[in-house]
C-alpha cells in the first residue's frame, strides 16, 4: 500500500509545532501486529452587563454533539462551555444532541448548525455529502499531551480473550459504523488479520455510543467491546468498571483527534473568535465528546487524510458521495 504522512499541530504553551503522524498503511501494518430525544440544553447568559447588552441583536449560534457519552454526562459537560463560549463570543449558545451519529451529519449538510463536535469519520462523512464545513480545533489529549488517541478492544478481567484472534465465536460490541475509534481502526484490524466480524463472530451489536459499550461489557451482554483509551480510562473514574475487572487486549496506532468542525457561512471574524475562545479555554473546560483534554489546538482538513484512506480502503464510502 502506499506511503503518505499528514501532520497535526498540537499547541506547546498555545503555540502551534507541526508533528507527522504514521501513514495508513503503517497504521494498518501496526494494527495487524500485536439515545433518545434531541435536546437542546438551556444556555446562561454571561452576567456581564456589557455580554447581556452584545447579544439583543445576534441571533444564537447552534452547535451540534455526537452522541458519543451518555446524555447526563454530556449536559453537564456543556453547561461550564456553554457559559465560557457565552461569555467569549458575546453572543448566545444553543447545544443540541443528537440522537444518532447520522443525525448530526444530516443537520451538517442542510445547514442547520455553525459548529458542531465530530469524530474524525463523521466529518468525512459530512464532507463527503456536501457539507459546507471546515477543522477547527481539536482537544490535545490529557493522557498523551498530544492531539490524537487510541482504538482499544476491552474485555472483562476473567475473560478467557487474550488477543484479537481469540474473539473468534464471541460477541463483540461496537459504537457505530461511523465511529472512528468505535468501529473503523478495529475493522482495519480484522480485515489484516482475515477475521470477518459477520462471520466469525457469534453476535455483534452496534450500541451507539462508547458509555452504552462499555456499559455492555460490563453487564455481560458482550465478550468484548471495541471503544477507545479516553472513554475507558473515563469509565473508569465513573466505576463503570474498573482496572480490576477489566482490561484492554489491543490498542490501535494514534489517531488524529476528533475535530470540532464550523460552518465555512460564518464570517471569517467570527471563525477567528471561535479560534481564539478555544486555545486560549481556561483548565476545567472538558471536550464533550468524551476526551480528558488539556486544551485544543488548530488543525486542517489535510490532518484526517489517512482516515479518508482508510476508508477507502475498507469500501466505507458511499458511492453517491461527493
Amino acid at each position: 500500500m502506499e506511503k503518505y504522512l499528514t501532520r497535526l499541530r498540537p499547541a506547546t504553551n498555545r503555540l502551534f509545532k507541526k508533528h507527522r503522524f504514521l501513514s495508513i498503511s503503517m497504521v494498518v501494518v501496526l494494527l495487524g501486529a500485536g439515545c433518545t430525544h434531541n435536546i437542546f440544553v438551556k444556555n446562561h447568559q454571561s452576567p456581564l452587563d456589557s455580554v447581556v447588552s452584545s447579544t439583543i441583536n445576534l441571533s444564537a449560534l447552534k452547535v451540534g454533539v455526537l452522541p458519543t457519552q451518555s446524555r447526563t454526562e454530556q449536559e453537564r459537560m456543556i453547561k461550564p462551555l456553554d457559559e465560557y463560549l457565552e461569555k467569549s463570543l458575546g453572543r448566545q449558545v444553543d447545544f443540541q444532541i443528537a440522537q444518532s451519529y447520522e443525525e448530526v451529519v444530516d443537520w451538517l449538510v442542510k445547514g442547520k448548525l455553525d459548529l458542531a463536535y465530530l469524530g474524525p469519520v463523521t466529518y468525512l462523512e459530512a464532507v463527503d455529502k456536501g457539507a459546507k464545513i471546515e477543522p477547527l480545533v481539536a482537544p490535545i489529549d490529557k493522557h498523551t499531551g498530544q492531539p490524537w488517541y487510541r482504538s482499544c478492544i476491552i474485555v472483562q478481567a476473567n475473560s478467557s480473550i487474550k488477543s484479537i484472534k481469540d474473539l473468534k465465536g464471541k460477541r463483540v460490541a461496537f459504537v457505530h459504523k461511523s465511529s472512528t475509534s468505535g468501529y473503523l481502526m478495529a475493522a482495519a484490524t480484522f480485515k489484516n488479520l482475515e477475521i470477518n466480524p459477520r462471520e466469525d463472530f457469534s453476535q455483534i451489536l452496534f450500541t451507539g455510543s462508547h458509555s452504552k459499550s462499555i456499559e455492555a461489557l460490563a453487564n455481560g451482554t458482550v465478550d468484548a467491546a471495541v471503544t477507545n483509551v479516553s472513554s475507558y480510562l473515563k469509565s473508569q473514574k465513573q466505576g463503570r468498571v474498573t482496572a480490576q475487572n477489566s482490561r484492554i487486549i489491543w490498542e490501535s496506532a494514534p489517531i488524529p483527534h476528533s475535530p470540532i468542525v464550523i460552518s465555512q457561512k460564518l464570517s471569517p471574524e467570527l471563525i477567528l473568535q471561535f479560534k481564539r475562545a478555544f486555545i486560549s479555554s481556561p483548565d476545567g473546560i472538558e471536550d464533550i465528546v468524551g476526551t480528558e483534554s488539556a486544551g485544543y489546538t488548530l488543525i486542517i482538513p489535510a490532518d484526517y487524510a489517512p482516515i479518508q484512506k482508510l476508508r477507502q480502503e475498507l469500501n466505507l464510502i458511499a458511492t453517491s458521495a461527493k
